[in-house]
């Protein structure tokens, strides 16, 4: 494969110059003060070969690494269009697009107002934000989203799930991180129960992120960025999104407030919960030096204890959703 080339802040620059022109064309979004000759730009996450700039103070360009990540960027934007009549929240809209590499797809997209979900907390309303957005993508046509490319995957092994946490909290426990006994409250009998319920694959976003959710200094949730991600398939996977973003009882009381009921909450709940043990285990594994805060803090918003957990029958759970 061919390593792709490190974007530097003239290349970014003349490219994004070069998009603003092509998107004013026709009276479009291109033109305003972002369109200047020389567009300030800089990376939205320092490092090397960033792929996300900010181009001005309206605009974001974002810069496929390789050709199977064009593919999803692609899809992306044809995908957004379909979500956005079904959800209450703001989706980026593509200013312009092009290759900025042989074979690497760049888009050139609005900037949505606000800050991510690790800046402002989502307040009680910004739960309701949520929760519409739960609802809607639960309206997006699935067939439409296949069309569109959108793949269709299986819902995970709970039981599996389980198993594999649990060796991974052995490790965390020796390294003074995590008590093991918590996991025992989800025994084999209950992720048995727990498990997917035939034909309730949706379109699910799979990758509802701290920083994809635009979040308003009032805790109202204004958008939702990383479409890239989306897939047809377990709702749950979204509830468990959530879990981590913004912490289990706020997941759970946006999902009831989107129709799902305590099934897949605690499916979503506890896909949550191995995620975190794994992902922190992971992270440990031969380091020397303290991993990643932000994989402690989505350990502890997952574990965040909720009244839903009090549910010990799920099958006469409401399971309409």
């Amino acid at each position: 494969m061919t390593q792709a080339p490190t974007p530097t802040a003239d290349t970014v620059r003349r490219l994004a110059r070069s998009l603003l022109q092509d998107g004013g064309k026709g009276g479009g979004k291109g033109g305003g003060a972002d369109s200047a000759a020389d567009p300030d730009v800089r990376p939205v996450t320092p490092g090397a070969g960033p792929a996300t700039w900010w181009v001005g103070t309206r605009h974001v360009l974002r810069l496929a690494p390789d050709r199977e990540a064009s593919v999803r960027r692609r899809r992306e934007l044809r995908l957004r269009d379909l979500v956005r009549p079904h959800v209450p929240v703001a989706l980026p809209s593509a200013v312009a697009h092009g290759e900025w590499a042989p074979g690497l797809f760049c888009s050139l997209d609005t900037r949505l107002a606000g800050g991510t979900g690790e800046e402002h907390a989502v307040s009680a309303v910004g739960e309701a934000d949520l929760a519409g957005l739960l609802t809607g993508l639960r309206e997006v046509p699935v067939r439409q989203a296949e069309t569109l490319g959108v793949p269709r995957v299986p819902p995970r092994s709970l039981e599996a799930l389980r198993r594999a946490a649990a060796e991974a909290a052995g490790r965390l426990a020796e390294a003074d991180e995590f008590d093991p006994d918590r996991l025992n409250q989800l025994t084999p009998p209950a992720a048995v129960q727990l498990a997917a319920q035939p034909g309730t694959a949706v379109v699910v976003h799979h990758a509802l992120t701290c920083g994809h959710l635009v979040v308003s200094a009032d805790g109202r949730v204004r958008g939702v960025l990383g479409w890239d991600a989306a897939v047809v398939g377990d709702p749950a996977e979204d509830i468990a999104g959530l879990a981590l973003a913004v912490g289990a009882p706020a997941a759970v009381r946006a999902a009831t407030l989107a129709g799902y009921g305590a099934r897949p909450c605690l499916r979503g709940l506890w896909l949550a919960r191995c995620d975190s043990v794994l992902h922190l285990a992971e992270a440990l594994t031969g380091r020397t030096t303290a991993p990643p805060p932000g994989l402690r803090a989505r350990l502890g918003r997952a574990w965040e204890p909720i009244m839903l957990e009090r549910v010990t029958d799920f099958g006469r759970a409401d399971d309409a959703r």
